[in-house]
Protein backbone atom coordinates (compact mmCIF):
# COMPACT_ATOMS: atom_id res chain seq x y z
CA UNK A 1 0.00 0.00 0.00
CA UNK A 2 2.07 2.89 -1.26
CA UNK A 3 2.00 6.05 0.79
CA UNK A 4 0.81 8.22 -2.11
CA UNK A 5 -2.01 5.79 -2.86
CA UNK A 6 -3.50 5.57 0.62
CA UNK A 7 -6.53 7.82 1.04
CA UNK A 8 -8.66 7.50 4.17
CA UNK A 9 -10.71 10.73 3.94
CA UNK A 10 -12.77 12.23 1.13
CA UNK A 11 -15.39 14.97 1.03
CA UNK A 12 -17.99 14.67 -1.73
CA UNK A 13 -21.10 16.59 -2.79
CA UNK A 14 -23.88 14.03 -3.31
CA UNK A 15 -27.29 14.67 -4.85
CA UNK A 16 -30.09 12.13 -5.12
CA UNK A 17 -32.50 12.19 -8.06
CA UNK A 18 -35.73 14.18 -8.22
CA UNK A 19 -38.99 12.22 -8.35
CA UNK A 20 -40.90 12.24 -11.65
CA UNK A 21 -44.14 14.19 -11.90
CA UNK A 22 -47.49 12.42 -11.83
CA UNK A 23 -49.55 12.62 -15.02
CA UNK A 24 -52.82 14.66 -15.19
CA UNK A 25 -53.88 12.80 -18.36
CA UNK A 26 -57.58 12.17 -19.08
CA UNK A 27 -58.60 9.08 -21.04
CA UNK A 28 -59.58 9.86 -24.63
CA UNK A 29 -60.39 7.57 -27.57
CA UNK A 30 -62.71 7.49 -30.58
CA UNK A 31 -65.93 6.49 -28.84
CA UNK A 32 -64.99 7.75 -25.36
CA UNK A 33 -64.72 11.52 -25.73
CA UNK A 34 -64.95 12.16 -22.01
CA UNK A 35 -63.14 9.33 -20.25
CA UNK A 36 -61.98 9.59 -16.66
CA UNK A 37 -58.50 10.29 -15.32
CA UNK A 38 -55.83 7.74 -16.26
CA UNK A 39 -52.57 9.54 -15.41
CA UNK A 40 -49.82 7.33 -13.99
CA UNK A 41 -47.47 8.04 -11.09
CA UNK A 42 -44.00 9.46 -11.53
CA UNK A 43 -40.96 7.26 -10.87
CA UNK A 44 -38.83 7.88 -7.79
CA UNK A 45 -35.48 9.62 -8.07
CA UNK A 46 -32.27 7.62 -7.89
CA UNK A 47 -30.77 6.85 -4.47
CA UNK A 48 -27.14 7.36 -3.48
CA UNK A 49 -26.07 3.99 -2.05
CA UNK A 50 -22.84 2.95 -0.32
CA UNK A 51 -21.71 -0.64 -0.84
CA UNK A 52 -18.95 -2.49 1.00
CA UNK A 53 -16.22 -4.03 -1.14
CA UNK A 54 -13.66 -6.22 0.63
CA UNK A 55 -11.25 -5.80 -2.31
CA UNK A 56 -10.80 -2.10 -1.56
CA UNK A 57 -8.33 -0.94 1.10
CA UNK A 58 -8.45 2.79 0.44
CA UNK A 59 -10.75 5.60 -0.75
CA UNK A 60 -8.29 6.50 -3.52
CA UNK A 61 -10.85 5.82 -6.27
CA UNK A 62 -13.03 8.61 -4.84
CA UNK A 63 -10.27 11.15 -4.23
CA UNK A 64 -10.96 13.19 -7.37
CA UNK A 65 -14.74 12.74 -7.48
CA UNK A 66 -16.09 15.90 -5.88
CA UNK A 67 -19.65 15.68 -7.21
CA UNK A 68 -21.80 12.56 -7.60
CA UNK A 69 -25.40 12.91 -8.82
CA UNK A 70 -28.15 10.33 -9.23
CA UNK A 71 -30.65 10.70 -12.08
CA UNK A 72 -34.26 11.84 -11.78
CA UNK A 73 -37.36 9.66 -12.12
CA UNK A 74 -39.46 9.84 -15.27
CA UNK A 75 -42.91 11.41 -15.35
CA UNK A 76 -46.03 9.23 -15.32
CA UNK A 77 -47.94 8.67 -18.55
CA UNK A 78 -51.44 7.89 -19.83
CA UNK A 79 -53.11 4.52 -19.26
CA UNK A 80 -51.85 4.68 -15.67
CA UNK A 81 -48.27 3.98 -16.74
CA UNK A 82 -45.76 4.65 -13.96
CA UNK A 83 -42.63 6.53 -14.93
CA UNK A 84 -39.28 4.76 -14.73
CA UNK A 85 -37.27 5.18 -11.52
CA UNK A 86 -34.08 7.20 -11.64
CA UNK A 87 -30.88 5.16 -11.76
CA UNK A 88 -29.36 4.53 -8.33
CA UNK A 89 -25.71 5.47 -7.90
CA UNK A 90 -23.78 2.77 -6.04
CA UNK A 91 -20.55 4.00 -4.47
CA UNK A 92 -18.25 1.13 -3.52
CA UNK A 93 -16.16 1.70 -0.42
CA UNK A 94 -13.70 -0.36 1.66
CA UNK A 95 -14.89 -2.08 4.80
CA UNK A 96 -14.62 0.22 7.81
CA UNK A 97 -15.90 3.30 5.97
CA UNK A 98 -17.97 5.76 7.99
CA UNK A 99 -20.24 8.34 6.31
CA UNK A 100 -20.85 11.68 8.02
CA UNK A 101 -22.80 14.83 7.30
CA UNK A 102 -20.06 17.39 6.60
CA UNK A 103 -22.10 20.23 8.09
CA UNK A 104 -23.05 18.64 11.42
CA UNK A 105 -20.31 15.96 11.58
CA UNK A 106 -23.07 13.53 12.57
CA UNK A 107 -22.45 9.91 11.63
CA UNK A 108 -25.02 8.56 9.19
CA UNK A 109 -23.88 4.98 8.63
CA UNK A 110 -20.89 2.65 8.60
CA UNK A 111 -19.99 -0.13 6.20
CA UNK A 112 -18.38 -3.15 7.84
CA UNK A 113 -19.34 -6.16 5.67
CA UNK A 114 -18.60 -7.17 2.11
CA UNK A 115 -21.65 -6.53 -0.08
CA UNK A 116 -23.42 -4.49 2.62
CA UNK A 117 -25.58 -1.76 1.09
CA UNK A 118 -26.72 1.39 2.85
CA UNK A 119 -28.81 4.17 1.35
CA UNK A 120 -26.93 7.39 2.07
CA UNK A 121 -29.49 9.73 0.45
CA UNK A 122 -32.94 8.66 -0.72
CA UNK A 123 -34.21 9.85 -4.06
CA UNK A 124 -37.29 12.06 -4.20
CA UNK A 125 -40.65 10.29 -4.32
CA UNK A 126 -42.55 10.28 -7.59
CA UNK A 127 -45.70 12.40 -7.78
CA UNK A 128 -49.13 10.76 -7.80
CA UNK A 129 -51.10 10.73 -11.05
CA UNK A 130 -54.58 12.25 -11.26
CA UNK A 131 -56.28 8.85 -10.79
CA UNK A 132 -55.51 9.18 -7.06
CA UNK A 133 -57.54 12.39 -6.82
CA UNK A 134 -60.77 11.18 -8.38
CA UNK A 135 -63.75 11.50 -6.00
CA UNK A 136 -67.52 11.27 -6.26
CA UNK A 137 -67.69 15.05 -6.55
CA UNK A 138 -64.60 15.47 -8.75
CA UNK A 139 -64.79 12.84 -11.50
CA UNK A 140 -62.16 14.37 -13.78
CA UNK A 141 -59.31 15.95 -11.78
CA UNK A 142 -57.01 17.76 -14.16
CA UNK A 143 -54.08 17.96 -11.79
CA UNK A 144 -51.41 15.63 -10.41
CA UNK A 145 -48.58 15.81 -7.90
CA UNK A 146 -45.17 17.11 -8.90
CA UNK A 147 -42.22 14.88 -8.05
CA UNK A 148 -40.42 15.37 -4.76
CA UNK A 149 -37.09 17.15 -4.98
CA UNK A 150 -33.95 15.12 -4.44
CA UNK A 151 -31.67 15.85 -1.48
CA UNK A 152 -28.14 17.16 -1.70
CA UNK A 153 -25.23 18.12 0.47
CA UNK A 154 -21.58 17.61 1.33
CA UNK A 155 -20.70 14.31 2.97
CA UNK A 156 -17.50 12.97 4.47
CA UNK A 157 -16.37 9.39 3.92
CA UNK A 158 -13.79 8.31 6.48
CA UNK A 159 -11.97 5.00 6.56
CA UNK A 160 -11.26 3.29 9.88
CA UNK A 161 -9.09 0.28 9.20
CA UNK A 162 -10.54 -3.07 10.23
CA UNK A 163 -7.78 -5.11 11.85
CA UNK A 164 -7.53 -7.62 14.67
CA UNK A 165 -4.45 -6.03 16.20
CA UNK A 166 -3.45 -2.36 16.16
CA UNK A 167 0.14 -1.39 16.96
CA UNK A 168 0.30 1.61 19.28
CA UNK A 169 3.53 3.41 20.12
CA UNK A 170 5.62 6.51 19.76
CA UNK A 171 7.68 6.99 16.58
CA UNK A 172 10.65 4.58 16.34
CA UNK A 173 9.10 2.07 18.77
CA UNK A 174 9.68 -0.72 16.23
CA UNK A 175 6.11 -1.11 14.94
CA UNK A 176 7.00 -1.21 11.26
CA UNK A 177 9.90 -3.60 11.90
CA UNK A 178 7.61 -5.99 13.77
CA UNK A 179 5.02 -5.92 10.99
CA UNK A 180 7.66 -6.57 8.33
CA UNK A 181 8.99 -9.58 10.25
CA UNK A 182 5.72 -11.33 11.20
CA UNK A 183 3.88 -10.66 7.91
CA UNK A 184 4.57 -10.12 4.23
CA UNK A 185 3.93 -6.37 4.54
CA UNK A 186 6.85 -4.14 3.55
CA UNK A 187 6.39 -0.81 5.35
CA UNK A 188 9.04 1.89 5.06
CA UNK A 189 11.54 1.61 7.91
CA UNK A 190 14.14 4.16 9.02
CA UNK A 191 15.57 5.56 12.25
CA UNK A 192 13.80 8.92 12.18
CA UNK A 193 10.35 9.90 13.50
CA UNK A 194 7.26 9.55 11.35
CA UNK A 195 8.75 7.12 8.86
CA UNK A 196 5.28 5.61 8.66
CA UNK A 197 2.95 8.18 7.14
CA UNK A 198 0.06 5.85 6.35
CA UNK A 199 -1.35 2.80 8.16
CA UNK A 200 0.05 -0.50 6.89
CA UNK A 201 -1.78 -3.81 7.06
CA UNK A 202 -0.21 -7.23 7.30
CA UNK A 203 -1.67 -10.73 7.52
CA UNK A 204 0.12 -12.69 10.23
CA UNK A 205 0.21 -16.46 9.75
CA UNK A 206 -0.46 -18.53 12.84
CA UNK A 207 -0.42 -22.20 13.73
CA UNK A 208 -2.58 -24.68 11.75
CA UNK A 209 -3.05 -22.39 8.73
CA UNK A 210 -4.81 -19.68 10.76
CA UNK A 211 -4.13 -15.96 10.54
CA UNK A 212 -5.01 -12.53 11.88
CA UNK A 213 -4.65 -8.99 10.56
CA UNK A 214 -2.20 -6.54 12.13
CA UNK A 215 -2.21 -2.79 11.47
CA UNK A 216 0.79 -0.52 11.92
CA UNK A 217 -0.68 2.85 12.91
CA UNK A 218 1.58 5.90 12.35
CA UNK A 219 3.39 7.01 15.50
CA UNK A 220 1.52 8.84 18.22
CA UNK A 221 3.14 11.68 20.17
CA UNK A 222 2.07 13.38 23.37
CA UNK A 223 -0.79 15.74 22.48
CA UNK A 224 -1.89 13.63 19.51
CA UNK A 225 -5.54 13.85 20.64
CA UNK A 226 -5.25 17.62 20.15
CA UNK A 227 -3.99 17.14 16.62
CA UNK A 228 -0.26 17.36 17.32
CA UNK A 229 2.08 15.34 15.13
CA UNK A 230 0.00 13.08 12.88
CA UNK A 231 -2.59 13.22 15.66
CA UNK A 232 -6.26 12.88 14.89
CA UNK A 233 -5.57 11.80 11.33
CA UNK A 234 -4.72 8.27 12.41
CA UNK A 235 -6.08 7.82 15.93
CA UNK A 236 -9.46 6.88 14.44
CA UNK A 237 -7.95 3.75 12.88
CA UNK A 238 -7.36 2.36 16.38
CA UNK A 239 -11.11 2.42 17.09
CA UNK A 240 -11.72 -0.66 14.92
CA UNK A 241 -8.96 -2.90 16.30
CA UNK A 242 -9.90 -5.80 18.59
CA UNK A 243 -6.60 -5.75 20.49
CA UNK A 244 -4.19 -2.89 21.06
CA UNK A 245 -0.53 -3.92 21.13
CA UNK A 246 1.41 -1.19 22.92
CA UNK A 247 5.06 -1.09 21.92
CA UNK A 248 7.68 0.60 24.08
CA UNK A 249 11.43 0.20 23.43
CA UNK A 250 13.50 -1.21 26.29
CA UNK A 251 15.85 1.81 26.19
CA UNK A 252 12.99 4.19 27.02
CA UNK A 253 13.71 6.48 30.01
CA UNK A 254 10.60 5.18 31.79
CA UNK A 255 8.68 2.31 30.19
CA UNK A 256 5.73 2.54 32.61
CA UNK A 257 5.37 6.28 32.10
CA UNK A 258 5.57 5.99 28.31
CA UNK A 259 2.83 3.35 28.39
CA UNK A 260 0.67 5.65 30.57
CA UNK A 261 1.24 8.55 28.18
CA UNK A 262 0.09 6.45 25.23
CA UNK A 263 -2.91 5.26 27.21
CA UNK A 264 -3.76 8.85 28.13
CA UNK A 265 -3.71 9.94 24.47
CA UNK A 266 -6.19 7.20 23.60
CA UNK A 267 -8.38 8.07 26.58
CA UNK A 268 -8.51 11.74 25.64
CA UNK A 269 -9.36 10.87 22.05
CA UNK A 270 -12.02 8.28 22.87
CA UNK A 271 -12.48 6.82 26.39
CA UNK A 272 -14.06 3.69 24.92
CA UNK A 273 -10.64 2.67 23.60
CA UNK A 274 -9.65 1.78 27.16
CA UNK A 275 -12.21 -1.05 27.09
CA UNK A 276 -10.21 -2.89 24.42
CA UNK A 277 -7.86 -5.74 25.27
CA UNK A 278 -4.27 -4.58 25.67
CA UNK A 279 -0.84 -6.19 25.44
CA UNK A 280 2.48 -4.48 26.18
CA UNK A 281 5.51 -5.45 24.11
CA UNK A 282 8.91 -4.21 25.29
CA UNK A 283 10.85 -4.02 22.02
CA UNK A 284 14.56 -4.20 21.11
CA UNK A 285 15.04 -6.53 24.09
CA UNK A 286 17.95 -8.30 22.41
CA UNK A 287 20.00 -5.52 24.02
CA UNK A 288 19.05 -6.76 27.51
CA UNK A 289 20.55 -9.49 29.64
CA UNK A 290 18.48 -11.50 32.14
CA UNK A 291 19.45 -9.26 35.02
CA UNK A 292 18.21 -6.12 33.28
CA UNK A 293 14.98 -7.84 32.24
CA UNK A 294 14.25 -8.80 35.86
CA UNK A 295 14.96 -5.21 36.93
CA UNK A 296 12.57 -3.78 34.33
CA UNK A 297 9.82 -6.23 35.32
CA UNK A 298 9.62 -4.64 38.78
CA UNK A 299 8.09 -1.47 37.39
CA UNK A 300 5.77 -2.64 34.60
CA UNK A 301 2.03 -1.87 34.45
CA UNK A 302 -0.60 -4.45 35.31
CA UNK A 303 -1.03 -5.51 31.69
CA UNK A 304 -0.01 -8.74 29.91
CA UNK A 305 3.53 -8.07 28.66
CA UNK A 306 6.32 -9.66 26.66
CA UNK A 307 9.93 -8.85 25.87
CA UNK A 308 10.49 -9.09 22.13
CA UNK A 309 13.06 -8.33 19.46
CA UNK A 310 11.94 -8.23 15.85
CA UNK A 311 15.51 -8.14 14.54
CA UNK A 312 16.67 -11.09 16.68
CA UNK A 313 13.32 -12.91 16.25
CA UNK A 314 13.02 -13.09 20.02
CA UNK A 315 9.63 -13.69 21.70
CA UNK A 316 7.65 -13.38 18.46
CA UNK A 317 5.98 -16.79 18.63
CA UNK A 318 5.04 -16.16 22.27
CA UNK A 319 3.59 -12.80 21.18
CA UNK A 320 1.48 -14.45 18.46
CA UNK A 321 0.29 -17.06 20.95
CA UNK A 322 -0.78 -14.35 23.41
CA UNK A 323 -2.56 -12.35 20.68
CA UNK A 324 -4.40 -15.47 19.45
CA UNK A 325 -5.43 -16.35 22.99
CA UNK A 326 -7.01 -12.89 23.37
CA UNK A 327 -8.67 -12.98 19.95
CA UNK A 328 -10.52 -16.28 20.33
Amino acid sequence: MAGSNFVDYVKIFFRSGKGGAGSPHLHREKFVPKGGPDGGDGGRGGHIILKGNAQFWTLLHLKYKKHIFATSGQAGASAQKTGADGKDIIVEVPLGTVAKDAETNKMICEITEDGQKQVLIEGGRGGLGNTHFKTSTNQTPRYAQPGEEGKEGWYILELKILADVGLVGFPNAGKSTLLSVVSAAKPKIADYPFTTLVPNLGIVSYRDMQSFVMADIPGIIEGAHEGKGLGLRFLRHIERNSILLFMVPCDSDDIHQEYKTLLNELKNYNPELLDKKRILAITKSDMLDNELIEEIKKDLPDTPYLFISSVAQKGLQELKDLIWLQLV
